[in-house]
This record gives structure tokens, C-alpha cells and sequence, in this order.
């Protein structure tokens, strides 16, 4: 008996149009289902008309699952493998089953398809022609602040909608005027990008805290705007001597190069935001 296969499958992140022809044929001819959570993969194959063995494939069982699974593909089987969403693997599980069926040299067929990841960095019209992927933001700000430090291209990240505006929070207090997009429930009813400075996205999410699956987009941080973040902590260190913002800013701007317009946003971005923490 011929070996099967794991056909890796990517779903949608919303919309439950945004499935492939090819994805929806796997599906349907998949001797079991691999998937994170049964009862969304569930969702799916109804809306489809698909019926077909489902297995739990989870960060908590994966390990047991690969050899279970590696054993069903070495009997001929065709196991088809979807996380809850987007593209397995990444910042999902998977990983460990791939490797598991490519270590017994077995055929492992992966699919595009539908990715948060570059549905982001499209809609937030920032360049892309490189970036980064840095997964789930950590949650310490020393670590928030390092990562910050070292990223100065393109990157994106997901993030809970309860620690968002805490996050963009270090952002602003290192480098205000970076530009951020924020998107949050992407192909769903209630899509949404909201972009901007990292200054004004902190206060405005502090504001309004959103709701649902948020993946954000950093710009990469500009020679010009560099200068600005350093001409802030001057113009910040004058103010609280007594200097008058709008003179300070342009006295500041003078000397680094900057925008003083951008610095006076900046300075009073930050200030609302500490009056707003008090």
C-alpha cells in the first residue's frame, strides 16, 4: 500500500467566502480532518456541505496527534490540516506535525491561501516591499521596548485588543511619530484600519479599547523621523523647565533639523497621554 499524505490547508480569517476551489476539494475528499478546534472547523464544512472524520490538533495534544496521524498517512490515508484560521503554523499549531511527517519521508502538500499577515500589510499602506513577522507582541514593556529598539523596518504582529493601546503606549513614549495601522476584525462585517502616529493611536485606543482579532502593522522608522524622537525628549526636557511649547519647538527643530510642527504634535500627544494615565 502506497504511503498517503498531510495536505496542508489555509482557511479563511473571516469571511467564510475566502476558501480556495482547490482547499474545498481536499476537504472533500480528506479521509479525516486535522484542526485546531472542531467545533469552527465545523462551521466551515457545513457552510460547504462537507462531511468528514475530524481530529483535535491542538498546542496541548499536538505531540500525540503527529504520531497518530503519522501512523493513519503510513496506512495510505489523506489527512487534510486546518487551523481556526488563516495559514497553519504560523503563531498556530502545526509545526510539530509537519516535521513529524517529514521526518518519516512522508509527503506533505501545503496550500496557499487566505493569510492575516498579508492582508494586512496590503491594506496598511505602509512599504512592502520587506518586512518582518514578530508573532504575538510580548507582554512585559522591557521587552515591548527591545523589540521596538530593534525593529527599525517593517513589521507586523498580532496583539490582544485588551493590551493594544498599552503597547503602542511604549511605542509612543520611544518613537511617537512611527506609523502604525491597526487592523482589526479583517473580511469580517465590522473590518476596520485605523492608521496613524503610534502618539495618536495610544490615546485613541485608550479612549476606545476595540474589540476582536487585532493585527498591526509598524512603518519603518524614517532618518527624519529618528530626529524627531530625539528633538522630543529635548523639547519635553525644556517644557518641564519652563519653556514655551510652540518657541521650544522651534528652537528644537533648529538645531536637530526636525519638523517643528511635528514635535509640538508630538510633545502635546504625549502630554494628553500622561494627563490621561493620572
Amino acid at each position: 500500500m502506497s504511503a498517503g499524505r498531510l495536505v496542508v490547508c489555509p482557511t479563511p480569517i473571516g469571511n467564510l467566502g475566502d476558501i480556495t476551489v482547490r482547499a474545498l476539494e481536499e476537504l472533500g475528499a480528506a479521509d479525516a480532518i486535522a484542526c485546531e478546534d472542531t467545533r469552527r472547523t465545523r462551521v466551515l464544512l457545513e457552510r460547504h456541505g462537507i462531511t468528514a472524520k475530524l481530529i483535535a490538533v491542538h498546542d496541548r495534544n499536538e505531540r500525540s496527534a503527529a504520531r497518530a496521524i503519522v501512523e493513519r498517512l503510513r496506512k495510505g490515508e489523506t489527512v487534510v490540516f486546518v487551523s481556526d484560521a488563516g495559514m497553519p503554523v504560523i503563531s498556530d499549531p502545526g509545526f510539530v506535525l509537519v516535521r513529524a511527517c517529514l521526518a518519516a519521508e512522508l509527503e506533505v502538500d501545503v496550500q496557499p491561501g487566505a493569510s492575516a499577515l498579508t492582508t494586512a500589510i496590503v491594506a496598511s499602506n505602509l512599504p512592502a516591499d520587506r518586512f518582518s513577522f514578530e508573532g504575538f507582541l510580548p507582554r512585559r514593556s522591557g521587552e515591548l521596548e527591545r523589540l521596538f529598539k530593534r525593529t527599525n523596518g517593517c513589521f507586523v504582529a498580532f496583539e490582544s485588543p485588551r493590551r493594544l493601546a498599552a503597547s503602542l503606549s511604549v511605542l509612543a513614549a520611544i518613537e511617537p511619530l512611527r506609523e502604525v495601522a491597526v487592523c482589526r476584525e479583517l473580511t469580517k462585517l465590522h473590518s476596520e484600519v485605523v492608521r496613524g502616529s503610534a502618539a495618536k493611536l495610544a490615546e485613541q485606543f485608550a479612549a476606545e479599547p476595540p474589540r476582536g482579532e487585532i493585527t498591526v502593522v509598524f512603518g519603518p522608522v524614517e532618518s527624519g523621523k529618528v530626529d524627531d524622537a530625539a528633538g522630543l525628549e529635548q523639547l519635553q526636557a525644556l517644557i518641564k523647565a519652563g519653556a514655551k511649547p510652540r518657541p521650544a519647538a522651534k528652537a528644537v527643530a533648529a538645531l536637530t533639523g526636525g519638523s517643528a510642527n511635528a514635535l509640538y504634535a508630538a510633545a502635546e500627544a504625549a502630554r494628553s497621554g500622561d494627563a490621561a494615565a493620572d
